[in-house]
């Protein structure tokens, strides 16, 4: 199992972040702390959401606009 975010823009079209190539993660916490410690840069890279990936598997959507 490998964790990792695939980011987009507000429609829907994926975007590669300013970072680089995605990371990939061990763990579903693993993923968490590290989107909870860069969301506010990838937000400035463009990014509007970012989608939480188990292998090919969507977990969820979050948004990275406050409020």
């Amino acid at each position: 199992m490998v964790w990792t975010w695939r980011y987009e823009k507000a429609d829907g079209t994926v975007v590669a972040p300013g970072s680089g190539p995605a990371e990939e993660f061990a763990g579903q916490g693993d993923a968490e702390t590290w989107i909870g410690e860069n969301w506010k840069q990838l937000a400035e890279d463009g990014v509007d959401r970012a989608v939480l990936l188990d292998d090919d598997r969507e977990i969820y959507t979050m948004s990275l606009h406050e409020g």
